[in-house]
């Protein structure tokens, strides 16, 4: 298989209209992305077969970004390459154009204290009207064009998700943890809950040597009078946070629940909403880190008083 055979979309437009976003944006749904590519080495790029032992089964669509800085740059000959390499390789290549009005990118430019690739012994505005003008046939040549000049860069990023991923691909990896606080919280969560308010099965000596995942510890934890409610409002906070994490591009999310210990109360609870999100249509991961842990009265602290 050659790299021809996959999608390709070029994204090209004004400077500080936002590619470098939407090629972070593309990376992230699983695009194979190349940033100012030289346009000789295009064709060749293009004809390349994958290197032996390569997964052939490898179609993940290709984003080319190229704008006026890139070595060659030639609108023209550029959309001539475009129709040539269609004629050749047989294969449609998009080409996405990012615009945004003048006095927006002058607002950017000044903003950042950036100087404008195109004028930087002038003024901005110098800049941003000759490469207007050196990118006007790509311009018109594009089938697809987003204009960016009332976008902030998370609105951007999210309309090319909705635009250019498919469902699985904005779909983030989820894990739920258990822990233990006497070990300490755990640096990677999105996310921390606190499992201590539950009634402690380490106290009960006949309970104190298993762990969350069995049935009379868990009901042990599920008889506190607290338990019913609190496990109700901590699934509606998550099925409600999930989706928003999705819509602002999380790739990660990871949900914390801990105890003192780590065995007994988050490893039960972690378990239990892990099943409840699977319910609901998530795929959660489960990990109990302090699960294997030897259950100790000094992590546990001070027994309380019944």
């Amino acid at each position: 298989m050659t790299i021809a055979q996959k999608p390709i979309l070029l994204v090209t437009g004004m400077s500080g209209a936002g590619k470098s976003t939407v090629l972070r944006t593309l990376e992230d749904l699983g695009w194979e992305v190349v940033d100012n590519l030289p346009l000789l080495l295009l064709d060749r790029l293009l004809a390349t077969a994958l290197p032996e032992g390569a997964d052939s089964a490898d179609t993940r669509p290709l984003a080319l970004g190229i704008d006026a800085r890139t070595r060659g740059f030639d609108a023209e000959r550029i959309v001539k390459r475009i129709k040539q390499l269609r004629e050749d390789h047989g294969r449609e290549l998009g080409v996405l154009f990012l615009d945004c009005g003048g006095t927006e990118l002058e607002r950017r430019y000044s903003e950042t204290r950036r100087r404008h690739p195109l004028a930087l012994d002038r003024p901005a505005p110098d800049g941003i009207a000759r490469e207007r003008e050196l990118l006007g046939p790509l311009r018109r040549w594009a089938n697809r064009l987003i204009d960016t000049t009332d976008l902030h860069a998370s609105a951007l990023a999210q309309q090319i998700r909705d635009d250019f991923g498919r469902d699985n691909d904005t779909e983030p990896t989820l894990s739920v943890l258990s822990f233990g606080y006497s070990r300490g919280v755990p640096r990677n969560a999105d996310l921390v809950l606190d499992m201590r308010f539950l009634r402690n099965p380490h106290w009960v000596t006949q309970l104190r040597p298993g762990t969350g995942r069995d049935d009379d510890v868990a009901a042990y934890i599920a008889d506190d009078p607290a338990y019913a409610e609190a496990m109700a409002a901590i699934e509606r906070l998550l099925v409600l946070l999930l989706p928003r994490y999705r819509a602002e591009g999380k790739a990660y999310v990871t949900i914390a629940f801990g105890c003192t210990g780590g065995r007994h109360r988050s490893v039960h609870v972690a378990e239990r909403m892990a099943s409840r999100l699977r319910e609901a249509g998530f795929s959660p991961t489960v990990t109990h880190r302090d699960l294997g842990t030897a259950p100790q009265d000094a992590l546990e602290g001070t027994q309380p008083v019944r």
